[in-house]
């Protein structure tokens, strides 16, 4: 597995993950404090994210994706 490391303050370097913030926003606004959320609510938005199919992974979910590379 590759692993890339992006220079600080530079967004661009790093597209996929603010795509994923963006994605987190739909379920907390900027500036939340995720303690006010229960775990149950935290695993439920994670579960939903993992199981939504990415392009960037040839539209396989990040869950599936995972699970190809580990076998």
């Amino acid at each position: 597995m590759d692993v890339y490391f992006c220079d600080p303050s530079s967004p661009w370097q790093r597209g996929t993950n603010e795509n994923t913030n963006g994605l987190l926003r739909q379920y907390f606004p900027k500036g939340s404090c995720l303690s006010n959320y229960s775990q149950k609510q935290l695993d439920e938005v994670a579960n939903h994210l993992n199981n939504r199919p990415r392009k960037t992974l040839g539209f396989l979910t990040p869950a599936r994706r995972l699970e190809q590379m580990l076998q």
